[in-house]
């Protein structure tokens, strides 16, 4: 299918370039080339970034003039749709404009990051879904004593979380949390940039059909929602949810929480307390411009599972979600011989996350093994036909 470029005219907030003093630069030129390895990390194939590359002093150079100088602007991003593990509206930004995520992040993530919950995951180095599962499982085994007490656990989920973000609540709280004029404007440059006034599509239409339009963002106000597939939304996220951290802990004074990104998990003893704990939250969450999504809403005992960021723990165990195991053999068993050995590998690590996956990794072996490939005796590895 050929890109097809849409523009749409929108107001929103202007929001120019910060520029330098010219005796004192705010940041050294070799900064900014230490955004662009740590941008190409995960996007050296794609076009944007094969481009950048191919005249790369010279890119680098005049994006860093442009930086300094206060004239740099985003350019187009690229929309598409992505179906598993369901349909979502993903905006990537042109590469150039993801070194510039980069380098803000590693000026002023670490700071900022430090001053989060250690109950807070998700983009945060160390701190990935099995971080989460791990902190979780802790969690549990002290608030119930080692699964010898009862104890129940109230889920929730933030409803249309990534589109529904209020820009204007996320403004005030970057102008309080950085300090030095440049990176904030930096920052609330990102922030106010809308991707929707310059974009191209990557996605059949059919495929945005299957995408509510209500999680869509070209649907929103300009007030309202972040591009899902920047580094800068996923930071901005936890700045913006770091409230919430903040409120549940010291205003409740909840001891055992856990968040990844929109999902949330409290424990206690007493259901009548989890019960008020939630009439709270859903009292101070519009402070936020956010509410919860009440069909994701769960409250009940711990010994009958907790499903979260695809593990489920229960007595003594934490397994992979059974929909993630049926995932991966399915796609296993569909893989080419070429594309076998690098989509195993990818669940066995994916399996072997869990506590108790024997029985899951068993499964996938059986499942390679038929198909000619070779698998180490502790199920964790396949390799490639000989």
């Amino acid at each position: 299918m050929m890109a097809i470029r849409t523009t749409t005219t929108r107001t929103t907030s202007s929001v120019f370039g910060p520029s330098a003093d010219p005796t004192v630069a705010p940041f050294p030129f070799e900064e900014l080339v230490q955004a662009y390895y740590d941008c190409r990390r995960s996007k050296r194939n794609s076009a944007s970034a094969l481009a950048f590359e191919a005249d790369l002093e010279r890119n680098l150079t005049q994006l860093y003039d442009e930086l300094l100088a206060g004239t740099y602007r985003p350019g187009s991003s690229i929309c598409f749709v992505v179906t598993r593990p369901k349909a979502r509206e993903v905006w990537a930004a042109d590469f150039r404009d993801r070194i510039v995520h980069h380098l803000l992040y590693n000026r002023i993530g670490a700071g900022i990051e430090r001053t989060f919950i250690a109950d807070s995951c998700a983009c945060i180095p160390g701190r990935g879904t099995l971080y989460a599962a791990q902190h979780l499982e802790a969690k549990i085994r002290s608030a119930s004593q080692n699964w010898s007490k009862p104890v129940f656990y109230l889920k929730c989920d933030l409803a249309n979380f990534f589109v529904a973000i209020d820009k204007r609540v996320l403004d005030r709280q970057l102008r309080r949390r950085i300090d030095e004029p440049w990176w904030r404007r930096l920052a609330l440059q990102v922030l106010w940039h809308d991707p929707r006034a310059n974009y191209t599509v990557r996605s059949p239409a059919g495929l945005f059909n299957r995408v509510p339009q209500h999680k869509r963002l070209i649907a929103q106000p300009a007030s309202l929602g972040l591009p899902i597939g920047n580094l800068s939304s996923q930071f901005f996220a936890n700045v913006y949810l770091d409230a919430l951290d903040q409120f549940v802990k010291h205003q409740l004074r909840c001891r055992h929480y856990v968040r990844y990104v929109d999902d949330f998990i409290l424990l206690h003893e007493s259901p009548q307390q989890l019960n008020a704990w939630l009439a709270e939250i859903e009292a101070f969450l519009p402070t936020l411009g956010a509410k919860l999504n009440p069909k994701k809403t769960i409250l009940q005992p711990v010994d009958r599972g907790v499903d979260f960021v695809g593990h489920v723990i229960r007595p003594w165990r934490r397994t992979t979600r059974k929909r993630s195991v049926t995932e991966a053999l399915r796609r296993t068993a569909a893989s080419s011989d070429e594309d076998l050995h690098e989509t195993a590998n990818s669940y066995f690590g994916l399996l072997r996350q869990a506590s108790h996956s024997q029985k899951d990794r068993a499964a996938l072996a059986r499942l390679i093994l038929k198909r000619g490939h070779t698998v180490n005796g502790a199920l964790t590895k396949t390799y490639p036909k000989r």
